[in-house]
This record gives C-alpha cells, structure tokens and sequence, in this order.
C-alpha cells in the first residue's frame, strides 16, 4: 500500500459538461484528466479552456467511452477519482433497468477504483438508484466500490458475484484495496444550490486513510427561508418587495419555526430561491439582454396539467436534461403576472450554480441537456471541500509525525 500524503491530483470520469469538476476544483483538487463520450459536452468544456476559464487551463479532456480507457501508471500518482456514472439506469423518467441497461457504467468505475488506487473517491447518481427495487443492485454497488479487487469471474452472474462479496465482508480475510464506503441521499438546496435537487453522492475512502469523515452539515434550509419571509420579512425587502399581505402560515407553524430558527446553536442560511439566482438578469426579450451570454429567449412554453413551471419565490424544481418535453415542465418559469416561459440557458445555469462566464456553446436544446445532466457546482464543491480538509489534516499529522 502506498503512503497516505496530499496530493491534489484527480481525474473524472463522465464529466458531462463539467459541473462536478468544477466544484470539486474550486474545493482544491486539480484534474489532470477528464473522460466524457459525449462530444457536444467535451466540445463545450475545451471551448471554455480556450476562453480562458479561469483554474481550469491544465484540463485534459478526452472523448472516449470509459470502457477502453487505460489507467496504466497512474496508481501512487492520483488522490481522487470523481464521476457521475450515467443514471437513465435508475433514473424515475427511465426505462430503469439497472443492471440490465447496457449504459449502466458503475463497473468502469470500480474497474477505475481498482486499477489507480486513489486515497479517495466520490461518485453521483440520482436519487432512483435508492429505490426499493433496485435495494439488492445498489448494496451490490456498494460492496464492489469497498472491495473492488475482487472482480466478477467470467461467466458469474451479479447475483453471484454479490453473494460472493457478502461472503468475503463478512470473513477476516480481508486484503489491501479496500475502502470504506459511505453515501448519502442530498438536496442541493441544503448547501446554497436555488434548486431542489436530490442525489445519491457516494464517497469512499481507502483503508489506510484514517478520515473520520462524514458529510458536510447543512448550510440552508427552508425553516431560515420562511423565517425570512414570514417573520422577519428580509426576504422581501432583499428584493425591494412589499411583503405578501396574505401569510400562508398559520399561528402554530410561525411559532415553530421561530423556535427552530432562533434556538439553533448553528443557524443556517435561508434556501436560495429562483429569484434570489436570477432576479438581476433583465427580461431575455429586451434590449439589455444582449449584455449577457447565453441570455436569449425561447418561445413555446405552456401550463397545462402535469406540466407547472418553477415559481420566483422558492427553489427551482430540479433542471432535468431536456428542453422542450420535459415531464413537469421544471425547465419553465412562472413570472409574477402569471405568465409562463422557458428558463433561458444562462438562468438554467445559473439555478445550476455555473459562474456566469462559463459558456455554453451549443444550441439551446444541446446545452440544456448539459446543464440538465450536471452537477451542481455548489454541491460539489462542499462536498468537495470537505473530503480535501479531511485529506489536509491527516497529510499535515503525517508530516508532523515524520519530522518528530
């Protein structure tokens, strides 16, 4: 096994467009290598290199299917590997297949896990992979991330090679890959991101590295978002609003969250809304909308049953890959007249906590997808953060160990 010391090296795989790394860059990592099959996506993250993107000019990023990728000489040389393995395998608009859709690529990153033999590794899925009929799937996952060096015999089933894996948890015959895995369901408004957003992030460490870690704690929550509207009304002044005439809440449920918010030893912040991540940029229909990128309106939105766009005044419904046809209409707008229309692409960016000068550079639909299928950057920056401090402290009680 080789020795714990910090290094910020990492490499993802399913890069998509580029959220994850982004997060994860801002919390101290440095990629030294992104894979993505997708060429629209890899044409969009070069394209911001070339722009000059700040932090991210030593980015190399590859267009190949993560299937015949080589990891030969990178074991000792990376601290991390990241990745958000596709999830139309889990995913509730799916066909959800799991194991039996041919996109589901957790065994490449298992197979990434095992030949590199990174400190540290963080993946993300949606929040289907929790399904109760995918329960026996995801505890397989699990088990193949803590010990990825027992690979699945040719011919064995997964079922099986489960079993197997049960078999060897539970004996002391226990070997050097190994990890210790923890995952957790979260909601990206939790941590500053203006959108409902619920996904499976998986983070496991190896065994040598004595982390002591668990998720970061909330940062927001809804509780300091009705405190700032109903009660002390900062929310609406913040906006230059009037506030409400009419409360929602009744007695009791003010009272309540008087209680949660000022008896709270840590307060947290309130919920971002959509109108707290866009209510600067101007109507994509006038003049003043020139001065931003990716600010260009698109006609064609409607309501009708089922299909609701997201409101100004609390977090975004989840930004999903698609333009035109996604299900509940979470890629549309409800403006304070009532009115309805599609989120631009700066503004779905935006909900996705992209910084305003990356670029999206394909048609509307193209980066909408993008956007859709990315991580948040916020997100993943804390949990990013986290996981790097952990790593920090331990490398830095190395050294003062060593040099006693």
């Amino acid at each position: 096994m080789q020795n714990t010391t910090l290094m910020n090296k990492s490499i993802e795989l399913f890069c998509g467009t580029g959220g994850l790394a982004l997060g994860l860059q801002n919390a101290g990592f440095q990629h030294t290598a992104l894979y993505e099959w997708d060429k629209d996506s890899c044409d969009n993250i070069k394209a911001n290199i070339a722009a000059g993107f700040d932090g991210i000019s030593d980015w190399n990023v590859y267009q190949s299917d993560v299937r015949t990728v080589s990891y030969d000489g990178l074991t000792g040389k990376i601290n991390m590997i990241s990745g958000g393995p596709p999830c139309q395998p889990f995913s509730l608009g799916g066909k959800a297949q799991a194991y039996n859709d041919k996109r589901d690529m957790f065994p490449e990153a298992v197979r990434a896990v095992r030949e590199v033999m990174p400190e540290v590794f963080i993946f993300e899925n949606v929040k289907g992979l929790l399904r109760k009929s995918f329960s026996l799937y995801f505890s397989y996952i699990i088990l193949q991330l803590t010990y990825p060096s027992i690979v699945k015999p040719q011919g064995m089933t997964w079922e099986e090679h489960r079993t197997l894996l049960e078999q060897h948890h539970t004996s002391n015959r226990h070997g050097d890959c190994e990890y210790n895995v923890v995952f957790r369901l979260l909601n990206a408004a939790d941590y500053g991101v203006p959108q409902l957003r619920h996904r499976v992030v998986i983070v496991g460490f190896r065994k040598d590295v004595d982390a002591h870690w668990s998720f970061p704690n909330p940062t927001h929550s809804k509780e300091a978002l009705l405190y700032s509207k109903w009660v002390t009304g900062d929310y609406w002044a913040r906006h230059n609003m009037a506030m409400p005439m009419s409360n929602p809440l009744s007695k009791q449920a003010i009272k309540n969250i008087r209680s949660a918010v000022e008896e709270c030893n840590a307060p947290l912040r309130p919920w971002q809304t959509t109108r707290d991540a866009i209510g600067d940029l101007p109507d994509p229909q006038s003049k003043e909308a020139a001065a931003f990128d990716n600010h260009i309106f698109r006609a064609g939105a409607k309501i009708y049953p089922g299909h609701s766009g997201s409101v100004l005044d609390e977090p975004s419904k989840t930004i999903k890959a698609g333009a035109h046809g996604v299900p509940g209409g979470e890629n549309m707008l409800v403006l304070d007249n009532g009115d309805v229309r599609y989120y631009t692409v700066r503004e779905s960016a935006r909900i996705q906590t992209f910084p305003d000068d990356y670029h999206f550079v394909a048609s509307w639909t193209e980066s909408m997808r993008q956007i859709g299928n990315a991580v948040p950057v916020k997100l993943a920056e804390a949990v990013g953060s986290s996981v790097y401090a952990h790593l920090k402290e331990i490398d830095h009680a190395k050294r003062r160990y060593s040099n006693n």
